[in-house]
């Protein structure tokens, strides 16, 4: 059996104890790396790279608050008819023009959509290992708080 400081040695990192008050000094909580064994797909990591790019990684990528925040539907304009004579060089450079910013548009936000799906499965995955290590460290305390009990009962208070 282990003693109580040793215990403590073992969970809180070298050099992480005050001296003042033998209490753990605040860490940084993303510096704190959980395993999660989360392989997303190849090709919805392709799906939501941009090519050329560094791949997407989910465990890194962190969006912000606005970039997350739901987009007002618009509604579509009604379409107007322009007549076959008014339909000359400028106009349909102008649809070309309008045609290829809507797919850069729509692809852009096909990617970011693809991006947070694949952070939104690492992260359930994490918050599963995380929910799940919370509950083994809570047996743990329970075990440690019944031999602590059984300590006391024996030699008295600490």
């Amino acid at each position: 059996m282990r003693s109580r400081s040793k215990s403590w040695e073992l969970l809180v990192p070298a050099g992480r104890i005050t001296n003042s008050r033998n209490t753990p000094s605040p860490i940084d909580p993303d510096s704190i790396q959980v395993p999660v064994g989360y392989e997303p797909d190849p090709a919805d990591l392709a799906l939501s790279s941009v090519p050329g790019q560094e791949m997407f990684d989910p465990r890194k990528r962190k969006f912000s608050a606005e970039e997350l925040k739901p987009q007002p539907m618009i509604k579509k304009a009604r379409k107007v008819f322009i007549p076959e004579d008014l339909k000359d060089d400028k106009y349909w450079a102008r649809r070309r023009k309008n045609n290829l910013a809507a797919k850069r548009s729509r692809d852009a936000r096909r990617l970011k959509e693809n991006q947070i799906a694949i952070r939104a499965g690492f992260l359930e995955k994490e918050n599963s290992a995380l929910r799940q290590e919370v509950a083994e460290l809570r047996k743990e305390l329970g075990r440690t708080k019944n031999v602590l009990a059984k300590y006391e009962a024996r030699h008295g208070l600490l």
